[in-house]
Order: C-alpha cells, then structure tokens, then sequence
C-alpha cells in the first residue's frame, strides 16, 4: 500500500461522512434546518420545502445551489444558519489524528459545506491543527463537488499537483473529477459497495487505512 501514496504531497480529505462516521447523523439536522430555513425564507409549506431541498441537491449536486440559480438567496446566511449544529455524536479521533500527523506534504479539507463548519468539526474531532488549510463551498464560489468548476477553484487557490495528490470521500461521484486529473482516489464507506474504476481504493477505517500508507 505504501509505494502505492510514495508520490503523493498533497492530501485531500472531504470532511462530512469521511473523517467522521455516519452514525454521528449531523445530515440529519442539517436537513431539517435547512427545511426550515426553505420554510421560513422561500415562504413555502414545510412539506414542499423537503421536497425543493431534495429536487435541488439531486439536480445541483447541493440544495445551496438549486436556491442559489432559481430564488437568488443570501448564500452565506444561508450557510450561518443551517451548518449550525450540534456536534455532541462528534467524539475526538486520536488514532486519526495520529496518522493524519504522519503523512508527507500538505493536508487540506475541502468540503461542500462552509468553512466555519470544517472548521467546527475538525475541532470536535480534536483535529484543530491537522490540516493546512479548510476549504468551504464558498471557496468555490458556491458551486459544490462533483462540478469540474469547485475542484477547479479549490485546487487553484491550493496551488494543488493533482498527479502528486490523492482525495479521500464518501461519495464515489466526487472522486470522478479527482481520478481524471490524474489524483490517488479513496472511497471511504461503512456500506459494502462496489468499487467503481475510477476508485483506485476503497476503505471503512480511514484511521487504519492511512496507517497503511504510513507504513
């Protein structure tokens, strides 16, 4: 496994659901504050607020973006007021931590969701300090992965050699672009799912998975 990451200088990690597991269920609040939010700004009943949240992120690959293009919302009030959790399901990661410390190079998050809230939960996580960098969809002017323009925007402002990186995600749709440019992709999933080919590995523990690197 090691020779395989020899290369790579740059570490990309998606944030929700990959250096947390799901069971910590954050996207269950996150979704019903944004229901709320549909309800209370777009002044519509809370039964069709889930369903433009739904339709927008199956459309837009993020409910932000669907509100964005069709109601022309306040992006960044939007973004206050529903990545506002409760992390208490949040536990420190150590054994993360530890291996995350030991990788060569830079180490940045890039997440769909705010700054602030990378910036929250890697804190929860005891991660304050791990990374170089959290990028938020707002570093990507609002537009969310898997869109070409957000790793664009983001890779950019990193100063990022994707055939001298890797990415780690949740979602096998958002390692596309990744695998494209020429970057180390890794699936990391509690499910048992089939391994797309432009997934060069799939893991269910981060933490022992980048101690494999590590060697």
């Amino acid at each position: 496994m090691k020779d395989q990451f020899d290369h790579v200088r740059s570490w990309v990690f998606d944030l929700d659901n990959t250096l947390y597991p799901p069971t910590a269920r954050l996207f269950d609040q996150m979704d019903a504050r944004m229901n709320a939010w549909i309800t209370r700004e777009i002044g519509v009943p809370p039964q069709e607020a889930q369903a433009l949240r739904e339709g927008y992120l199956t459309q837009y690959g993020t409910t932000l973006g669907g509100l964005i293009e069709h109601h022309g919302i306040d992006a960044d009030d939007f973004l206050r007021d529903t990545h506002e959790l409760d992390l208490k399901n949040i536990a420190p990661a150590l054994h993360l931590r530890a291996e995350i410390d030991r990788l060569p190079g830079r180490k940045i998050v890039f997440t769909n969701g705010s700054r602030r809230h990378a910036d929250r939960v890697t804190e929860a996580l005891g991660l304050t300090g791990a990374f170089d960098a959290h990028y938020g969809i707002e570093d990507a002017k609002y537009v969310s992965k898997p869109r070409p323009e957000a790793f664009d925007r983001v890779f950019a402002a990193e100063g990022l050699t994707p055939e001298r990186s890797a990415m780690f995600e949740d979602m096998a749709i958002n390692l596309t672009i990744p695998y494209k440019l020429g970057m180390r992709t890794v699936l990391v999933s509690q499910e048992d799912v089939a391994q797309p080919d432009h997934v060069h590995h799939v893991t269910d523990d981060l933490a022992q998975f980048l101690s494999r690197i590590n060697g």
